[in-house]
C-alpha cells in the first residue's frame, strides 16, 4: 500500500483538517507514516499567521523533499493560499492546494504520477461562497474531538492576513454539524470543540440559524457530554447566545474571549468591533449565566503606536476582568496588512517589556482563579499519562484548569470526578473520587 505522512502547521482548524484529508487518503487506500520517515506522499498544511509561519513552513516543505526526493510533495493551507507562486517555487513541490478544494487531492496525485508536471490548484479564496463540507469521524490522538462549524471571516482587523487566506464567513450547514456531532458521540467522544476561523459568527450569512440555534439542537444530542465553544468573539456573544448558555447542561465554564487590547484607542486602530465597555459588560453577563465561568484570552502588545498610557490602560483592564489564563503575543509585523505600514512601530525592547509583565499578571490570574477550586470536587476527562510519571494522567476540568491525577490509563477519556486537593498553575494536583456513570450524570456542579 502506497504511505502517506502528514506535517501540520499553525492553529486548532489546521489540525482538523489534516484530519479530514487524512480521511481521504484513507478511503483511497493509503497508509499512514510518521512524517520522519520515507513516505510515498508528504502533505503539508501550512500556517501564514506571521511572516515566522511563512518561514517555518517552507522549512517544513524542504525537509520532506530530503527525505524523499522521489515523493510526490502536496503542499495546502493558509501559505499555500496567499502565496501560492512562492510555494512552487521551491524546487520539489509537486502539488499546491489552497484552502478549498482539497478533496482534489488524490486526483490531483493520480494526474501528477502520469504528467510530471507540477499542479497549482489554488483558486481564488474571496470567491468562496460555500462552506467546503469535509468529513472527520474519528481523530487519531484526541480525547476531545474538535467540530468545525464555519469557515473565514468578514473582520480585517488591520493586523491579520487571515480573511485572505481564508476568505469570507461561510457556515456549515445545521444539519451537516449535527450530523457529524452524532458520529463523533458514536465513536465514543464525551466532549466536542466547537471550533472555526471566526467560531462566533456561525450563522451571520445564513437567513434561519444562528449560533444560538445551533447551541440548542446540539443539547439534544443524545450521549453527547459537554459542548466547548474554542473561541468567540464579544461582539458576537448575543442576547440570545448568553440566554443559550444559561439554560445549558452541557456548554462548559470555559470562554475564550479575544481581547487584543484593553484600551479603546488601540481597539480602534486595530478596527475591533467592539469597545473595553462592552467587553467588560458581555464578560460579566457570561459570568452571570454561568457562575465560576474561566475566561481566557488573547492580548497583543506593542501594537503600532501603544503608548505606555495605552499600556497601562490594558494591564488595568486586564486587572479588572480577572482572566483565567491569557496567551499573549508581541505585535509581529505580517506583510500585507495595514498595520505593518503604520507610523509608530513600537521597539522590540519595549515590547518584550510588556510582555513579561503581562505574563506575569496572567500566572498571577491563573493562580487565583484555580485557588478558588482547592478542596472542591470537579468532573475532568482525563486525555494523556504525564511525560514524567506515567501513574499520573493528565486532563481539563469543565472550566478548564489542568489536573494531575494518580489515575489507571483505561479511564483517558471518560468523566471522572477529581478533588482539587493543590491548586496551582499549570497544573492542579487531584484525586480521584469516581468515574461518572452515565445515568447518574448530574447537571454541571454548581460552585
Amino acid at each position: 500500500m502506497p504511505t502517506v505522512a502528514f506535517h501540520t502547521l499553525g492553529c486548532k482548524v489546521n489540525h482538523y483538517e489534516t484530519e479530514a484529508i487524512w480521511q481521504l487518503f484513507q478511503s483511497a487506500g493509503y497508509n499512514k507514516t510518521d512524517y520522519e520517515n520515507k513516505s510515498d506522499v508528504y502533505v503539508i498544511n501550512t500556517c501564514t499567521v506571521t511572516n515566522t509561519g511563512d518561514k517555518k513552513s517552507r522549512q517544513v516543505i524542504r525537509r520532506a523533499i530530503r527525505k524523499n526526493p522521489d515523493a510526490v510533495v502536496c503542499v495546502t493551507g493558509c501559505y499555500a493560499q496567499t502565496s501560492p507562486a512562492e510555494v512552487m517555487a521551491i524546487p520539489g513541490v509537486d502539488i499546491v492546494v489552497g484552502t478549498q478544494d482539497r478533496h482534489k487531492l488524490i486526483s490531483y496525485i493520480e494526474e501528477f504520477r502520469g504528467s510530471r508536471e507540477p499542479i497549482n490548484g489554488v483558486g481564488n479564496i474571496m470567491k468562496a461562497r460555500e462552506y467546503e463540507e469535509l468529513d472527520v469521524p474519528s481523530f487519531t490522538d484526541r480525547t476531545r474531538a474538535s467540530l468545525k462549524i464555519q469557515e473565514g471571516c468578514n473582520n480585517f482587523c488591520t493586523f491579520c492576513i487571515i480573511p485572505w487566506a481564508r476568505g469570507l464567513l461561510r457556515s456549515r450547514k445545521p444539519e451537516d454539524v449535527l450530523q457529524q456531532a452524532k458520529q463523533l458521540v458514536e465513536a465514543g467522544y464525551k466532549e466536542i470543540v466547537l471550533t472555526g476561523i471566526h467560531t462566533g459568527g456561525y450563522g451571520e450569512d445564513m437567513k434561519d440559524c444562528s449560533l444560538a440555534d445551533l447551541l440548542t439542537e446540539l443539547e439534544k444530542v443524545p450521549g453527547l457530554k459537554r459542548i466547548r465553544i474554542s473561541s468567540i468573539e464579544a461582539s458576537q456573544i448575543t442576547d440570545e447566545v448568553i440566554a443559550v448558555i444559561d439554560q445549558s447542561e452541557k456548554i462548559v465554564r470555559h470562554l475564550h474571549v479575544p481581547l487584543q487590547a484593553g484600551a479603546d484607542s488601540v481597539l480602534k486602530r486595530m478596527r475591533r468591533k467592539y469597545s473595553t465597555g462592552f467587553y467588560k459588560e458581555r464578560v460579566n453577563r457570561l459570568k452571570k449565566a454561568l457562575p465560576g465561568l474561566a475566561v481566557t484570552s488573547d492580548v497583543i502588545v506593542g501594537f503600532p503606536g501603544e503608548t505606555e498610557e495605552e499600556f497601562k490602560e490594558t494591564y488595568d483592564f486586564i486587572r479588572e476582568i480577572g482572566f483565567s489564563e491569557l496567551h499573549v503575543f508581541p505585535y509581529s509585523k505580517r506583510t500585507g496588512t495595514p498595520a505593518a505600514r503604520m507610523d509608530n512601530q513600537v521597539d522590540d525592547e519595549i515590547k518584550n517589556k510588556r510582555v513579561h509583565q503581562l505574563i506575569e499578571l496572567s500566572n498571577q490570574q491563573a493562580k487565583e482563579y484555580a485557588s478558588m477550586y482547592e478542596g472542591d470536587i470537579l468532573e475532568m476527562i482525563p486525555e494523556e499519562p504525564d511525560k514524567d510519571k506515567s501513574d499520573l494522567l493528565i486532563g481539563y476540568t469543565d472550566n478548564y484548569m489542568k489536573v494531575k491525577v494518580p489515575l489507571d490509563q483505561r479511564l483517558i477519556g471518560e468523566i471522572v470526578k477529581v478533588k482539587i486537593e493543590q491548586a496551582g498553575y499549570p497544573y492542579n494536583i487531584g484525586s480521584f473520587v469516581e468515574v461518572v456513570k452515565e445515568e447518574e450524570r448530574e447537571v454541571v456542579m454548581e460552585k
